[in-house]
This record gives C-alpha cells, sequence and structure tokens, in this order.
C-alpha cells in the first residue's frame, strides 16, 4: 500500500496559510502571506527533493492546485512537480488542464484517496491544501508528516490539524536548519 506523506511549512502555533506569498491565500483576511520567504535555506529544499523522490503522485486541494499550476506550467523545465501524476479535488472543476498530468477528483475523497493508496507506486504527497488536509486527518488516511516548523507565531490563520482531532505521533527524524526552522518528520503512532 502506498504512503500519504503531508509535506506542510508550519509556525510554531500551528498555521500553514499562505507560506509563499501575500496574495497566496488571503481567507479571512489573512494578511501574513509569504511568511515563509526570509527563513529559506537550501537544506530545506534538499528535505523537499526526499519526498519527492519517494513520490510519483501529488495530492492537492483546487486552490493549491490553481497556485502551483499557474507557476510551474508555463516554465516546465523550472517545475519540481513535473513527473508526478498530480490529482485534485474539486466539485467544481471541469477542466483539469491548468497543470499537465492532472486529473480531478471530484467524487467522494475519502473513498478515492483510499483507492489511490491501494494501487502499486510510490508514495503519494500532499503540500499546501488546508481544507483537503483535515478531511484526510479526520478519516485517518495521513500516513506521514513532513513539517518544516518555522520560528513564528502569526496568531491567526488556517492550521494543520482539525479542530477537536486528537493525533498521536512518533518522531522518525529531525534536524535543524541555520535559519532556525527546524525540520520533523512524523508517523501516525
Amino acid at each position: 500500500m502506498r504512503k500519504l506523506i503531508v509535506h506542510e511549512f508550519i509556525t510554531l502555533d500551528g498555521v500553514i496559510q499562505a507560506p509563499g506569498g501575500s496574495t497566496e491565500d488571503t481567507d479571512g483576511g489573512f494578511p501574513y502571506g509569504g511568511w515563509s520567504r526570509a527563513y529559506w535555506h537550501d537544506e530545506m529544499g534538499a528535505h523537499f527533493g526526499q519526498v519527492l523522490m519517494e513520490s510519483d503522485a501529488l495530492l492537492l486541494g483546487e486552490k493549491t492546485w490553481r497556485i502551483h499550476g499557474e507557476a510551474f506550467e508555463p516554465d516546465p523545465a523550472h517545475d519540481p512537480f513535473g513527473g508526478l501524476k498530480k490529482y485534485v479535488v474539486s466539485t467544481t472543476l471541469k477542466s483539469a488542464g491548468l497543470w499537465r498530468n492532472s486529473a480531478i477528483i471530484g467524487g467522494n475523497v475519502v473513498e478515492e484517496v483510499r483507492k489511490l493508496k491501494s494501487q502499486p507506486g510510490k508514495s503519494i504527497m500532499l503540500d499546501g491544501s488546508s481544507v483537503l488536509v483535515h478531511t484526510l486527518i479526520e478519516n485517518d488516511l495521513v500516513d506521514e508528516y513532513l513539517l518544516h516548523v518555522y520560528p513564528l507565531v502569526l496568531g491567526m490563520g488556517k492550521r494543520l490539524f482539525p479542530e477537536g482531532k486528537q493525533v498521536n505521533l512518533k518522531l522518525v527524524e529531525s534536524s535543524s536548519v541555520p535559519t532556525g526552522v527546524v525540520y520533523l518528520r512524523y508517523q501516525p503512532a
């Protein structure tokens, strides 16, 4: 069975909203978009590259898929997800043509993800996708969490773990980077 690996940039208070840019996700009046940029280090890219090597599929919510597709489709040579099959969860999309090698999951997401996990292949990676990740966590579908934890508290924003869901984890890998970010790899206990 394939693993579902959640990779997130996350603050100390659990926020995963809009790490990359000011206009990435302003839902709820979120004013802190782009909070991750000042802490970037190449070691973080190496961690990200490691999970990409372990994966052959990318699972995303519609907003994250659009952001990634708009950024990477125009320049395929620099698309870190280029070789991965992409699955976008959406009940409104009519076409997945925005980003090559994409398919729409429009039905029962829990059942469809279970089917994907039962197929042969490498791991399935999820990046961002704050609404989708809650559904996956609530249904115990996540096999591993790769978290880059930033030395930052924002006090507001979308969080990784859904309210009221207890998740027990065991640490399987950790390291820190010179900018103060800590890399943690967890599996359900």
